[in-house]
């Protein structure tokens, strides 16, 4: 049957006929409202236009798309690649390496605190975005010699920061910084480098912790592993570690949210569970389904899923480090080893690798390490580059890379002795403080001696090569460029030429240079000349008595000062010379006593006279065979009995620089302390002259003592001595090399009246006497374990005992060429100028009818203080 249609329906539509206003609408929107109408009108047939549109455009424009699309593509990753390169170049340059020396207690707490103050370096997120985040190495390396610990700094982290949150977390942990190498050696010339390494990458999400709580050491297998490594053989485990926030840790935390509700953790699985309609969000692990449908609980899977959800609560809820884990052992073979050595070598650094590899294992517990090959580890472990790692939690982190607590664990390098900072206020140099080294912990500064307090006196103990001659020299080469008085006594040598080469060309006028080694004529310091009679007659005898202690009786005692003090009595000058003559020669000896008016004196030389010869020969052979001895030496004779002094020592404490160079491979031991004595003996009798100058005019000067028990024979206690010598200003430096050396009571006047010390390496014995100055900070343990040029030190601090602390010497400044020339040639002309004074003084003195006075001091021709002279 036909349905006629409307004739209406079949009229075709009016045209649309637009207004003023519609002729104002964008054509964009015009084209939309024609799309969206013929897409009501006709959807199918609009779809498959638009289908035909697209086919055209793909046939028209897709190939010069798809190679626009691949360029872009292409650059991009080689943008990023070179980008990431260039970042890394940057972390490369001015890189250190810090060798950190573990203490010999280690606080197990101290990898944790590293780190959470490590994550200080996290840098602003625009910094992030534009050049990354810097991440630093903690390296293991091992070799035949032990295990070395490092820690890989890039250069933009600023110097210091890192060795100082080091020192922090771990007390008494020294660090050495040195511009970075590779963690692996390099093969010398005619070797070759087989590298077998890898990487270890946590085998389950990230989410999910290692275990961090352990009773013993974890460091304990892997320090074990490579134990029996060959002089060519080394291994290197690497930890790269960064701090991260922002982004990365919200991924983490949506990977912990997809393990909880049991969900895949990665991309692609999460896809796959929204098609195939995976668990459900609201239904844990735990639970199982029963044939019948209903829900049943494991109470054991429950306990381990609890677990497991609060290990990952536990881990989200602190600071993350994207870290990895690297491994490699290196064995450096020569260039022409044949296959089978190749292969055997690859054996055993693989077995050797495995064996690192597989002590990660007891780090196991919600997650472990699985192990990834290397392409190339030898170019992987040297470039300590980090891309893509795996999230750590700090207490992770620190139970992988931290010092071993495990004091027993071998071939750790430790450090000797705790570092203590200085405390608050002790000095830096200046004009009126010597330096006497550097700290060793926190920043790096020197520290210093105040003058006044080191009136207060110094005693110094140091073995040959700890670096005590280095702090004496620094401290006399202050002394002399501030123009203060300097008194040396140096029985090795070596002290005296190190600064002769190093003195101010200024101070050469004011050097007296007595050198045992050179044939110059030395200058003169007759012990007999000068001063107050009995004070030189005692001062003498004392350092003969006491330099011969063992071969010294009461009769030699007597006869030698009964001669000295008719020696003084006689006009002229009167030397020691002159003592085997007055013994021996009788018509000397009657010239001399003629002139004695003394009754005990002339009642001695009436005995004498009495005597047979052979008992004569016997009271005096004990003095004359030392006298002799003494006498027979050239340097000796001249230094001591050439005639009138030449030397002032009052001048030399006002500015002078006297220094004393008598080895004891020169001279021998008794001539050198006989030396050493006199001339201390006269320093202290011009110190007790400035009794006359007022106190306010005293300037202050140094006497330095090497070897001091050799030379501290003096008839007054030690301990009057230094107490005296504070109030003259005079400063003592007491030096020698151990407590054994010191009779009791030195060892106990320096004990209390040297009140700075400054202790370097000490036998056990010397250590546990010590520790009394320096504990509770520093215990005998430090004193006993301090390394070359290191030192504790203990300082008068105005006034008071200042907190004891360690430092490090600095070396001396470099030798100037040519300069101890200089200094000897100034030295001898001014010893000529002051020899010529002498012997016109010792002219006139030959006058019978003058009488030299004995008290009258032989004057400079030129003052040693260079400001006097204007």
């Amino acid at each position: 049957m036909l349905v006629r249609t409307p004739a209406v329906l079949l009229q075709p539509p009016e045209p649309i006929t637009h207004s003023r206003s519609d002729a104002t609408v964008p054509s964009s929107i015009a084209v939309a409202a024609g799309w969206l109408q013929d897409y009501l009108r006709d959807p199918g047939g609009t779809l498959l236009a638009l289908l035909h549109r697209l086919r055209d455009l793909a046939l028209e424009w897709g190939p010069i798309a798809v190679l626009v699309l691949a360029g872009l593509a292409l650059a991009t990753v080689a943008g990023r690649r070179w980008w990431a390169r260039h970042c890394h170049e940057l972390l490369l340059a001015d890189a250190r390496q810090i060798t950190v020396l573990a203490p010999p207690q280690v606080d197990p707490a101290g990898g944790a605190a590293l780190w959470s103050n490590l994550v200080g370096l996290l840098r602003p997120g625009w910094r992030r975005a534009v050049t990354g985040q810097p991440h630093m190495a903690c390296e293991y390396l091992f070799s035949e010699a032990g295990v070395a610990i490092r820690l890989w700094v890039p250069g933009l982290i600023p110097p210091g920061l890192v060795e100082r949150a080091v020192e922090a977390a771990w007390p008494g942990a020294h660090t050495r910084v040195a511009p970075a190498e590779p963690p692996l050696p390099a093969p010398d010339e005619g070797q070759r480098r087989l590298v077998v390494g890898g990487e270890l990458r946590l085998a389950r999400p990230e989410a999910l912790p290692l275990r961090g709580d352990f009773d013993a050491d974890p460091l304990r297998a892997l320090l074990g592993a490579p134990v029996g490594l060959a002089r060519d053989e080394y291994a290197c485990v690497q930890i790269l570690a960064r701090p991260v926030t922002g982004r990365r840790v919200q991924r983490a935390r949506r990977t912990a949210r997809h393990v909880h509700s049991g969900g895949s953790t990665r991309l692609i699985g999460r896809v796959l569970d929204a098609i195939t309609l995976g668990p459900p969000l609201s239904k844990p692990p735990a639970m199982s389904r029963t044939k019948t449908g209903a829900l049943h609980s494991d109470p054991q899977t429950s306990l381990e899923y609890a677990a497991q959800n609060r290990a990952i609560v536990t881990k989200q809820r602190g600071s993350q480090f994207e870290t990895v884990v690297r491994y490699a052992v290196a064995t450096l073979l020569p260039t022409n080893s044949g296959e089978d050595e190749l292969r055997r070598a690859r054996d055993v650094a693989r077995g050797r690798a495995h064996s690192l590899a597989a002590s990660f294992a007891s780090y196991t517990e919600h997650n472990h390490y699985t192990r990834r090959r290397l392409r190339h580890p030898d170019r992987v472990i040297d470039s300590r580059r980090l891309g893509r790692g795996d999230l750590l939690s700090v207490p992770e982190l620190a139970a992988l890379a931290h010092l071993p607590t495990d004091a027993t664990i071998p071939g750790i390098q430790r450090a000797g002795a705790r570092a203590i900072a200085p405390p608050p206020g002790i000095a830096t140099p200046g004009p009126q403080a010597k330096p006497i080294g550097v700290t060793d912990t926190g920043h790096q500064r020197p520290v210093a001696l105040r003058v006044p307090d080191a009136r207060h006196h110094l005693h110094v103990i140091g073995a040959t090569g700890s670096g005590k001659s280095t702090l004496l020299g620094t401290m006399i080469l202050a002394d002399a460029e501030a123009g203060r008085g300097i008194v040396l006594i140096d029985p090795k040598g070596d002290l005296v030429t190190d600064i002769l080469s190093r003195l101010p060309r200024s101070a050469a006028d004011r050097v007296v240079l007595f050198d045992a080694d050179t044939r110059s004529r030395p200058p003169c310091l007759n012990p007999l000349d000068g001063g107050e009679t009995d004070l030189t007659v005692d001062n003498l005898v004392s350092v003969f008595r006491r330099v011969y202690s063992a071969f010294w009786g009461p009769r030699t005692d007597d006869v030698m000062r009964a001669a000295c003090l008719t020696l003084r009595t006689q006009q002229g000058i009167a030397t020691l010379a002159d003592l085997p003559k007055l013994l021996s020669d009788q018509a000397f000896r009657s010239r001399v006593t003629s002139g004695v008016t003394d009754p005990v004196l002339r009642g001695f030389w009436s005995w004498y006279a009495e005597l047979t010869d052979s008992s004569r020969s016997q009271v005096i052979s004990p003095l004359m065979n030392k006298l002799r001895a003494f006498l027979l030496r050239p340097f000796v004779r001249d230094a001591i009995a050439g005639g009138h002094s030449t030397i002032d020592m009052g001048e030399v404490l006002d500015g002078g620089i006297c220094l004393v160079r008598i080895p004891k491979g020169s001279l021998g031991e008794e001539t050198t302390r006989l030396v050493g004595s006199l001339v201390v003996a006269r320093t202290w009798q011009a110190t007790t002259a400035r009794a006359r100058t007022p106190q306010r005019e005293r300037r202050d000067a140094s006497l330095v003592i090497d070897e001091c028990h050799n030379f501290l024979n003096l008839p007054y206690p030690i301990e009057d001595m230094l107490a005296e010598a504070r109030g003259f200003r005079l400063a003592m430096t007491l030096a020698h090399q151990h407590l054994g050396q010191l009779p009791r009571e030195l060892r106990e006047g320096l004990s209390t009246n040297a009140r700075s010390k400054i202790f370097f390496n000490a036998s056990p014995e010397d250590a546990h006497e010590l520790s009394r100055h320096t504990a509770p900070r520093l215990s005998d343990h430090d004193l006993a374990h301090l390394g070359a040029y290191h030192a504790a030190v203990r300082l008068v601090l105005h006034g008071e005992q200042a907190q004891p602390f360690t430092m490090r010497t600095r070396p001396l400044p470099p030798a100037v060429p040519g300069r101890a020339r200089q200094i000897r040639t100034a030295a001898r002309h001014t010893a000529r100028t002051h020899v010529s004074q002498a012997a016109a003084t010792t002219a006139g003195s030959s006058d019978p009818t003058r009488r030299v006075n004995p008290t009258e001091p032989v004057m400079h021709p030129r003052s040693a203080d260079p400001r006097r002279n204007g």
